[in-house]
């Protein structure tokens, strides 16, 4: 039997349960009466806290992670490609981490597509029931590309393992032989996929760089499965309702995505500080365990490849010295190359980090057409305040969407940059250089090689010397052998010796280092050419690059 002072004293506890159920449930009925955001995207550098930002939105809106993070689908490696840990996904369920075997490197961003939009498709149909709503975070820009839009070209091969239900039971590559198509293409050099690809869809080799393999390789593959080049498909999806120049439609409207941005200086502190905490966490001993599990042997066979699957992580080929040096090799000389991997990861990190704000600023904000959904900037300089500048503005902006009113902040602004063309050729002639897409070419432009390459040509004009390019100076017309000599051998050996009206005057001279001694030897090199009838390869090797070499060749083209 309970007293009158116990019930009294548990009174304000139940009126407080009772309190807390009835706001609780008047959140999940505002929930289903509102204009719900299909999804969440978070976006930022390495190093900006994203899983952070995403968890918190998480736990508070009872929304569901998936990773978009090319390297964390496979297993393994969980130091060096930064997944979160096991207490940070009991707070939050993830999905997309951990489900590739790592020797599989045909898992492509189709096979990533197709399974994580059924898996959006899945959550969204229980976010009206339970209300989970779908948050994607990850650095593959790429990947996120693809589920925002409609950009990726369906060829009859690529039908993925979209499995059912959250989708992670398999899903270890696809089936059929397409990829390993697409592989076999790759190993050939670069001007012979060039040849190929003009052959088929030479619209599509013009925009393509002959250095790019993947993409020529991929075109080339497309146009294997479905017999229709692949410039001709990337046309049609454009022309779809909602397309534009970067590609088809928008999957999802009204998506609130967020862009967490730090100060480059901050940013390059904090990647820093992080490669120091991953050392500090067994990174090494990490990579030492699956360089000896997976990659040794591949070595030994030589077939070790950097460029495919979980092998082309940062911070895994820029070990490979240390990884593979003999362990009878001195202390001293295996500290040194751990020493230089240390250096190789934390500079491409700061690198990729680089590369990862670019994108955002191209596909969002400098060039993005006219179906990108509004972008929301979170300052992630100062961690230190994190609830005040990051957490407390993202959960106000959902909260507005969620109630169908417009939030207080404002969404970046795009900034159009005309009608630029992505995918135009252009080549530089003086720099001996391909380069594709209009504003790229603006950027060589100003570029200090070109520049400098445009200044020494300017000065070879005004002191009317041969011209050179950037591989060296322009070949010269071969140099046809004597047939029968005029001059006697004595005069042929006094020929040998330059005279001091053909030397160089002294502000001509080299300032590298080279001796009177070996600048004669080269004149008399060069005189023997035309005398006996020689012809030296041109271009001429890069020690006879200097103002005196040039010299050189001046007299000899005048001799030939």
């Amino acid at each position: 039997m309970v007293t009158v002072p116990r019930a009294l004293s548990v009174l304000p506890r139940c009126l407080l349960a009772c309190s807390t159920m009835a706001a609780a449930a008047a959140v999940h009925h505002t929930l289903k009466q509102s204009v719900l955001p299909p999804l969440v995207v978070i976006l930022g550098a390495t190093g900006t806290a994203k899983s952070k930002l995403a968890i918190e939105i998480g736990r508070r809106l009872r929304g569901e992670i998936i990773s978009a993070d090319s390297m964390q689908v496979y297993k393994g490696l969980d130091i060096i490609t930064n997944k979160v840990t096991s207490e940070e996904q009991a707070l939050c369920k993830h999905h997309m981490i951990s489900f590739v075997d790592p020797l599989v490197t045909t898992y492509t961003i189709v096979d990533f597509r197709n399974k994580a939009l059924s898996l959006i498709s899945f959550k969204q149909g229980l976010y009206l029931e339970r209300e989970k709503m779908p948050i994607i975070v990850g650095g593959t820009n790429y990947y996120i590309e693809s589920l925002l839009w409609k950009v990726l070209i369906d060829t009859k091969q690529e039908g993925g393992s979209d499995g059912e239900g959250d989708g992670e039971g398999g899903g270890e590559g696809r089936r059929g032989d397409s990829p390993s198509r697409k592989a076999e293409l790759e190993k050939l050099d670069g001007q012979e996929l060039h040849r190929r690809l003009t052959e088929v869809d030479p619209e599509m080799a013009a925009m393509l760089h002959p250095h790019d393999k993947r993409k020529m390789a991929r075109s080339l593959q497309v146009f294997q499965d479905t017999g229709i080049p692949h410039s001709k498909l990337l046309k049609e999806q454009r022309k779809q309702a909602g397309g534009g120049g970067l590609g088809g439609p928008l999957r999802f409207h009204n998506s609130c995505i967020f862009w967490l941005h730090a100060d480059l200086e901050a940013l390059d502190e904090r990647l820093e500080k992080r490669v120091d905490e991953m050392l500090s966490a067994g990174l090494i001993e990490e990579l030492r365990d699956f360089h000896n599990r997976f990659n040794e042997q591949k070595i030994q066979n030589d077939s070790k490849d950097y460029q495919h699957g979980i092998f082309q992580s940062i911070g895994f080929k820029e070990f490979h010295e240390y990884l593979t040096v003999d362990c009878s090799a001195p202390e001293d000389s295996r500290e040194k190359l751990l020493r230089k991997g240390v250096e190789a990861l934390k500079q491409a990190t700061k690198r990729y980090a680089r590369k990862q704000n670019k994108w955002i600023r191209n596909r969002f904000l400098n060039r993005p057409g006219l179906n990108v959904p509004p972008v929301y900037r979170l300052d992630v300089s100062d961690v230190s305040h994190w609830d005040e500048t990051v957490l407390n503005p993202a959960m106000q902006i959902l909260l507005s969407l969620i109630k169908g009113e417009p939030p207080t902040a404002q969404p970046l602004r795009m900034t159009s940059e005309g009608n630029r063309n992505k995918r135009s050729r252009h080549t530089c002639d003086l720099c001996d250089k391909v380069i594709i897409g209009d504003m790229e070419w603006t950027a060589h432009l100003k570029s200090k090689n070109h520049l400098h390459h445009v200044k020494k040509k300017r000065k070879l004009e005004s002191t009317g010397a041969p011209q050179s390019n950037a591989g060296g100076w322009a070949p010269s017309p071969v140099c046809q052998p004597l047939e029968s000599p005029t001059a006697p051998q004595k005069e042929r050996t006094q020929l040998l010796l330059p005279s001091s009206s053909e030397m160089p005057s002294e502000t001509q001279q080299p300032v590298c280092g080279q001796g009177k001694r070996l600048r004669l030897v080269y004149w008399m090199a060069l005189k023997l050419e035309v005398l006996i009838g020689l012809s030296l390869p041109d271009p001429k090797p890069p020690f006879l690059s200097t103002p005196l070499s040039r010299e050189m060749n001046t007299w000899r083209l005048t001799q030939c």
